[in-house]
């Protein structure tokens, strides 16, 4: 494939006991699914998790290696506790794609859905039926890894103006 027009990316669902992995490659206006994936952490010890997270990571940017990373933003919840930790397992997966050399582009939840779904407060089961239409991934397709797929999506169709954006 002449790499000059193509690039993958992966995308990640943040979560401190789930996190959703996917993976695209785009090419012109041909975005093809590539990977898809769960890392689960239990509910064991949390820096444990965190670690988890970190190695399982890794593992699938050195299987697949993407070209860019996108990571959704960190809602805040009513609970602080959960918040905290939700936002230490980003950090851990942003660890991951800065030790593999790779830049992360973070995405909030509207603008994902906005860019999937054409409607920011889309619900998850209209973002999944969007992933599969676009994609056609092999089943099943777990919730996070769709929401996964979905932020690959988004920056597939921002990271064109960030470049653009750089340029000038």
């Amino acid at each position: 494939m002449d790499k000059g027009n193509h690039m993958r990316i992966l995308g990640v669902d943040p979560g401190s006991q789930k996190t959703g992995v996917g993976i695209i490659d785009v090419q012109g206006n041909h975005i093809t699914h590539v990977h898809h994936a769960m890392i689960r952490t239990g509910k064991g010890d949390f820096d444990e998790r965190l670690h988890i997270l970190f190695a399982g990571l890794s593992e699938i940017i050195a299987a697949f290696k993407p070209d860019t990373a996108a990571i959704e933003d960190v809602f805040v919840s009513k609970n602080a506790g959960s918040a905290l930790k939700l936002g230490q397992a980003r950090g851990a997966l942003i660890a991951a794609c800065g030790a593999h050399g790779l830049r992360v582009a973070p995405y909030s939840p509207t603008k994902v859905k906005q860019s999937v779904v054409g409607f920011g407060r889309a619900e998850k089961d209209q973002v999944g039926h969007m992933v599969r239409m676009l994609l056609h991934p092999p089943e099943p397709l777990p919730e996070d890894a769709a929401d996964a797929l979905a932020v690959a999506i988004c920056h597939a169709h921002h990271a064109p103006m960030q470049k653009l954006a750089e340029k000038t």
